[in-house]
């Protein structure tokens, strides 16, 4: 399922020679098992030890991630990070309900994975990969919250003064699995043709304090791609005293100042029948997933490395990944391709890889996590809701964005994306209205 803290991300960034499928399946060289055990320290002169764990990109540009004096903890290898049990149970119920429809549209679905993912025939199934990004989708997390956020620009190792510190967060409307809502087939409110709607906040800079951002998501996106309604997003701004709407065209552009675009975030965060999809294989890799080191808010000075981009200071855990490649039907996309590795077992992104129209890499995204039962870093942080009394949340608490080409880069921190409740439904309705980007301005 989208949640809050991908529609934070999103709504805050609007501020401001290619691997055949035969290779990816071949080479998994890690095989034979690590040489590595949970709780060893992985240090520069050891880096080796990682090498058959990690994609082919990220060991051949493994200086924006990996330096001298780093201590790079091993977690735990394939730990049951399984989602809350309203979700397992919806999944079950539904199951064989999601039908893939025109230009790999999405049909039937009500609530759950889409499609189980332990069904899915990587291999024999010239469908895989759309189902597997179906999933994505609507992978499990909070259908609501608010956080803080930090975005920063990095080029080659020095941190610009260009930055945005804010608040933001976001409901999920329709899709929900809780036994409450589903005696209205999911839907927060009766009648509801959105999936999820999204708002945030800019606190700093100074000349961008006030800045206001609203962003609707359509059940319609997932129809066919004739009808596959883009997002509606609108943003305040103070020094106009006025509410602009956002170009759908912006998505896929640039954002201004950065290397991420709007469809980057957590690896994909576009809309699924613009893309053609493919699965490429699977491949045991280790990545940040379960943070044990205080990121923003809490620790605004934390080490990450020369390039300002690493996460090799902090734990990283041994997880089953599988690889879909998203192909842009537009040829008009800045993309060729991108490869994105997915966690098979809570569906969150794990690293992706952009190649340029020349088939060259260009952008490299990866991302941590954190993990909803660990209360080691700040006691309890992650709130329980109504018909969910154990969240079982994997959140992506960071994510980063590295240029290849130019050596620069883009961070989003966002470590308390805990699931504080936006309220109740009165509460909410206020929250996603328009007119509350200009009430009382």
């Amino acid at each position: 399922m989208r949640r809050s803290a991908l529609r934070l991300f999103s709504t805050a960034a609007l501020l401001i020679a290619a691997a055949s499928p035969a290779a990816y399946a071949a080479d998994d060289s890690s095989a034979a098992g690590p040489s590595f055990k949970p709780g060893d320290v992985i240090s520069f002169e050891t880096l080796e030890e990682l090498k058959p764990f990690l994609p082919k990109e990220v060991w051949a540009n493994r200086d924006f991630f990996f330096f001298e004096g780093m201590k790079l903890e091993v977690g735990p290898f394939y730990e049951n990070y399984a989602p809350a049990s309203v979700y397992s149970e919806a999944t079950a119920k539904f199951a064989g309900q999601s039908k893939l429809g025109p230009d790999g549209s999405l049909e039937g679905y009500t609530t759950g994975q889409p499609f189980p993912i332990d069904k899915i025939d990587c291999k024999g199934d010239p469908d895989a990969g759309t189902k597997m990004i179906w999933d994505f989708h609507y992978r499990w997390a909070p259908p609501s919250g608010v956080s803080s956020f930090y975005y920063s620009y990095w080029d080659r190792g020095e941190e610009l003064p260009l930055y945005y510190e804010g608040t933001g967060g976001g409901v999920e409307l329709s899709h929900r699995p809780e036994p409450s809502l589903l005696e209205q087939g999911g839907d927060m409110f009766r009648g509801e043709t959105r999936k999820n709607a999204s708002g945030a906040e800019v606190t700093a800079p100074f000349d961008a304090r006030g800045i206001m951002l609203l962003s609707y998501r359509y059940k319609e996106s997932d129809m066919p791609l004739a009808k596959a309604r883009n997002d509606d997003t609108w943003v305040y701004v103070p020094t106009l005293r006025r509410v602009r709407r956002i170009s759908t065209a912006q998505r896929t552009d640039a954002i201004s100042g950065t290397d991420f675009t709007l469809d980057d975030l957590f690896s994909f965060n576009g809309v699924v029948p613009q893309y053609e999809w493919k699965c490429l294989g699977e491949q045991n890799v280790i990545a940040p997933f379960n943070t044990k080191v205080k990121g923003y808010p809490y620790v605004k000075d934390q080490n990450f490395g020369p390039y300002g981009l690493s996460f090799a200071n902090d734990r990283w855990d041994l997880r089953h990944a599988v690889i879909v490649r998203m192909t842009p039907r537009n040829s008009d996309h800045p993309y060729a391709y991108k490869d994105i590795y997915i966690d098979k077992e809570t569906l969150q992104p794990l690293y992706s890889f952009a190649y340029d129209q020349k088939q060259e890499l260009w952008k490299i995204l990866y991302h941590n996590h954190r993990w909803s039962g660990d209360d080691s870093l700040t006691g309890k942080w992650h709130e329980s809701w109504e018909g969910v009394a154990e969240p079982r949340v994997i959140s992506v608490v960071a994510d980063v964005i590295i240029n290849v080409q130019t050596g620069t880069g883009n961070r989003i921190e966002i470590w308390d994306a805990g699931g504080k409740p936006v309220g109740n439904k009165a509460q909410i309705r206020r929250y996603i209205d328009v007119g509350r980007l200009t009430r009382g301005r």
